[in-house]
């Protein structure tokens, strides 16, 4: 008797769960399928884009390295000149 009482009371979260369940069925496989490619196609392209966004960091680093090199050793004074 308690089974019963306890099986009739259902979550409301429970309850939206299964309705959205219903409503996927309702959709055809081949719509099923596509959003399910679209998806996967996602996950891997952001693998791609951090990879990028990774060597796009260290190439910057060592551009700004490089800047930074360049500009202070480039402005040396020259002392062996004469002023007259």
């Amino acid at each position: 008797m308690g089974k019963k009482d306890a099986s009739a009371t259902r979550l409301p979260v429970d309850q939206y769960r299964k309705q959205i369940g219903k409503q996927d069925f309702k959709k055809s496989k081949s719509v099923l399928k596509a959003t399910q490619l679209r998806a996967e196609a996602k996950k891997s392209l952001s693998g791609f884009k951090d990879a990028f966004l990774v060597i796009a960091g260290i190439l910057f680093f060592v551009l700004c390295v490089y800047a930074f090199f360049y500009l202070n050793l480039s402005t040396e004074i020259n002392l062996d000149v004469d002023a007259d």
